[in-house]
């Protein structure tokens, strides 16, 4: 994998770096084997730099990080999911286009706006 601008989460950083982040985190569950994954990858570059200091963006490993991929039943890659406050929010499977994540990270924060 090139480098990224987007964030490199581990077993050993989730819970910091995700679970207790004060910003809402959108985490790319991806797979060295998969094709879709590697297309995406340019698009969560991307979407760092459009949600720079509002949310933070970074991927995981599923081979590398099993105890992560138990943990929130990662079955399929790509899985992103939507982390804020410690709670996954919303998930969705497969590649997707940065115009329908960009709709997706923004329409499930303003679900989550109080009343």
């Amino acid at each position: 994998m090139s480098d990224c601008e987007c964030l490199r989460f581990t077993d050993k950083n989730f819970n910091q770096e995700v679970l207790q982040s004060d910003l809402p985190v959108f985490v790319d569950f991806w797979g060295s084997w998969c094709p879709p994954c590697k297309t995406v990858e340019p698009i969560m570059d991307e979407l760092a730099k459009h949600f720079d200091g509002k949310v933070k963006v970074g991927k995981l490993n599923v081979d590398q990080n099993p105890a992560t991929r138990s943990l929130f039943n990662i079955s399929g890659a790509p899985t992103f999911i939507l982390f804020k406050d410690g709670q996954a929010l919303e998930r969705i499977v497969g590649a997707r286009s940065k115009k329908q994540l960009v709709l997706f990270i923004e329409k499930t924060l303003e679900s989550q706006q109080p009343e």
